[in-house]
């Protein structure tokens, strides 16, 4: 039996938490061999990115990749230590020796295959192989990161590679809840739910899970394992798993989740520049960049236009190339940083527009300005001003009751 762990930086944050995290691991060893995936400790990462910034770096690059990637590199090898220590024997492991292959521009790689001879080499030595997550290297040799959140991705992908129908993440909630419980204290924990909708909420906002790796997930038909580092006796949440219904489409919202990270553009420009819309595209799939409520004008129109929602830490590096297309074509380039984005995530949402009315009927009464409104057969989003987003989640899950039952509310 092969068993795939993941620690988060919370759960390793503390020589006294690394221990508990290396207890977890040797009971897993028990049963067979065990790959452990870790994040950075505790807070490294913003450390080393204002470490960064302090000497010099203002946008990802090859060097910001080196530097960032030596956090998770310090908790492999102090992982490995301790498991040694404590008479487990194990080893650390680069991305590059774990053979995690990406492609992308820096900070923004995406796993393109792993070669686990070097964790199976491990495994034939009876050593836990201690793996450093949110990195891996490129076809000219290169070291990049995955973008942060990355290290589940890892995981998810080396559970792939070994054959592992599942994967235990181990972090600082207790499972996956109805919404941000540092933002709602009534949000509740979903026991179980299905990898698309966990998909969602993490492409919507939720920080609990890395989108990227909630897909790979979905792709390769692994379930994960959700759960507490410091609640060794809670069950968490199983996001692989269909939840229960009393009836057949009694579907509706499961969860809130909010993005703080969201920039709104808007651009400008005559109405026979129409090719701009591909060419705006293409800077952001050359960057890797995602965008979300995307909307354009038509062909008939007086004036080009086209808006969308982009992450806002992508502004600075994609800002020059982006004003420099739109300048050339006449046109004007409008950023708001000030907002953030909002979403519904259940089933059946697409279907049910009285869902959305209500939603947008709720945010009236409370004077929230609204805009730029995406619906998908699972997700609701709307723009709201930044400063309000704490209080549009807490309304939104008592006006749907989501912190009372496992089946979706509404």
């Amino acid at each position: 039996m092969t068993t795939v762990l993941k620690f988060g930086g919370t759960s390793l944050a503390t020589p006294d938490k690394i221990r508990s995290a290396a207890e977890v691991v040797i009971r897993a060893a028990a049963d067979g061999a065990v790959a452990v995936v870790v994040s950075a400790m505790g807070s490294t990462t913003d450390e080393l990115l204002s470490l960064g910034e302090q000497l010099g770096a203002t946008v990802p690059s090859r060097e910001t990749d080196r530097l960032l990637a030596t956090g998770e590199l310090v908790s492999a090898a102090g992982l490995a230590i301790t498991l040694t220590a404590l008479g487990c024997p194990a080893r650390s492991l680069s991305g590059e020796q774990a053979g995690i292959a990406v492609d992308g521009p820096p900070s923004e790689g995406r796993i393109t295959h792993v070669e686990p001879a070097g964790i199976l080499a491990c495994f034939e030595r009876g050593e836990v192989a201690v793996i450093a997550g949110f990195q891996g290297i490129d076809r000219n040799g290169e070291l990049r990161t995955l973008g942060r959140g990355g290290s589940d991705t890892t995981a998810v992908a080396i559970a792939a590679a070994l054959g592992v129908p599942d994967c235990l993440i181990y972090t600082d909630v207790a499972g996956v809840h109805s919404a941000d419980p540092r933002v709602v204290k009534t949000a509740r924990v979903r026991p179980s739910l299905p990898r698309k909708v966990m998909a969602e909420m993490s492409f919507a906002g939720a920080k609990v899970m890395h989108a990227r790796a909630v897909e790979l997930a979905e792709a390769r038909n692994i379930a994960i394992h959700l759960r507490s580092a410091g609640e060794s006796t809670a069950a968490g949440s199983i996001i692989g798993a269909a939840t229960s219904m009393p009836g057949l489409e009694d579907l509706g919202p499961t969860a809130v989740a909010h993005d703080l990270d969201v920039a709104r553009v808007l651009i400008k420009a005559p109405t026979h520049q129409q090719r701009l819309a591909i060419e705006v595209l293409g800077i952001y799939g050359r960057h890797v960049a995602p965008i979300d409520l995307v909307a354009r004008s038509g062909q008939g129109e007086s004036e080009f236009r086209m808006g969308f929602t982009m992450r806002d830490q992508d502004v600075a590096r994609l800002h020059d190339e982006l004003a420099d297309l739109v300048a050339a074509a006449g046109g004007e380039l409008l950023i708001d940083r000030a907002v953030a984005k909002v979403s519904l995530v259940g089933h059946g949402l697409g279907s049910r527009p009285a869902i959305v009315a209500r939603m947008l009927e709720l945010l009236g009464r409370e004077g929230v300005p609204t805009s730029w409104i995406s619906s998908t057969p699972m997700r609701v989003s709307v723009v709201v001003p930044q400063d309000r987003a704490g209080d549009i989640v807490r309304v939104l899950h008592d006006e749907f009751e989501l912190h009372l039952a496992e089946t979706p509310g509404g």
